[in-house]
């Protein structure tokens, strides 16, 4: 009976000890959530709210517009633990649980617009399994994105965010898109697949790092490292994504969002003001 009992508290100690994208005990389930730093728009559930309606993919959360065929941002959690050695899937293909009577982009509507099929939640961010990768590849999570600005500005960003994730930390991303009309490899469009998708003017990013570690939200201070951008969708853009670096709080003005909404206010400023100065 005694041994029994020392099996079973070495057991549950364990399960509160694994690390790696650190398991969580019952008072830090919110921990690694992916919407853990509020939701920007208070997107719903609901039909009634076709064009900021809440999605939950599991391996992120978005904000879908229905008439636009596209998001309007989409928020993940990224830490070692999602980093495996899943190849690249590339099965783009519709998202069917959409409610029914909306359309469903699929892989044919980006065909020969001169815009990639541009992901916010990354395939890289993504793959520790192949059901996490496939996920990112559902057409609700993409958008037409300038070739040059998908390939390598904001994978230059993607790669950036990884890399400290691998050196010790772990990062809560947010990233959308906002007005209409960018410039792909075929010119200047508002819109592409017959009007039904449309092209988003600016494409914005948003980085919370801190050391990995527990109960994330109170980790995070005037301190906290973190990264904005906002480029324009437009296919002469730099490589460089430090050249569109901006401030949160400018993001925010530009979409009506709040992005940080579940810090404490002090926080939430300082942080919404600071500009990134680049560095490891």
């Amino acid at each position: 009976m005694r041994f029994k009992f020392l099996a079973l508290c070495l057991l549950a100690a364990a399960s509160i000890s694994i690390t790696g994208c650190k398991q969580k005990h019952e008072a830090q389930l919110n921990d690694n959530s992916n919407l853990l730093f509020g939701n920007p728009s208070n997107a719903t559930a609901n039909l009634l709210n076709a064009d900021n309606y809440l999605i939950d993919h599991k391996y992120y959360i978005e904000s879908y517009n229905k008439d636009k065929s596209e998001p309007n941002w989409v928020s993940w959690h990224l830490c070692s633990a999602d980093l495996g050695e899943t190849d690249r899937l590339n099965n783009f293909r519709p998202d069917e649980t959409l409610p029914d009577g909306w359309y469903e982009a699929d892989n044919n509507s980006y065909k020969r617009s001169g815009f990639d099929k541009g992901h916010n939640c990354p395939s890289g961010d993504r793959t520790s399994t192949p059901d996490a990768n496939s996920a990112t590849f559902l057409m609700d999570n993409i958008i037409p994105q300038a070739p040059n600005n998908n390939q390598h500005t904001w994978e230059h960003l993607e790669s950036y965010c990884r890399n400290k994730v691998k050196r010790g930390n772990e990062a809560y991303i947010i990233m959308g898109a906002y007005g209409s009309g960018g410039t792909g490899r075929n010119g200047y469009a508002t819109v592409i697949d017959n009007g039904r998708i449309t092209v988003p003017a600016h494409i914005w990013k948003v980085v919370i790092i801190i050391p990995e570690g527990d109960d994330d939200l109170a980790r995070v201070d005037e301190d906290t490292q973190v990264i904005a951008v906002n480029t324009p969708n437009d296919n002469s853009i730099s490589n460089n994504w430090m050249n569109y670096i901006c401030t949160i709080k400018s993001i925010e003005d530009a979409t009506g969002y709040n992005l940080l909404s579940a810090l404490p206010l002090p926080v939430q400023q300082a942080l919404e003001n600071k500009i990134f100065r680049g560095g490891n």
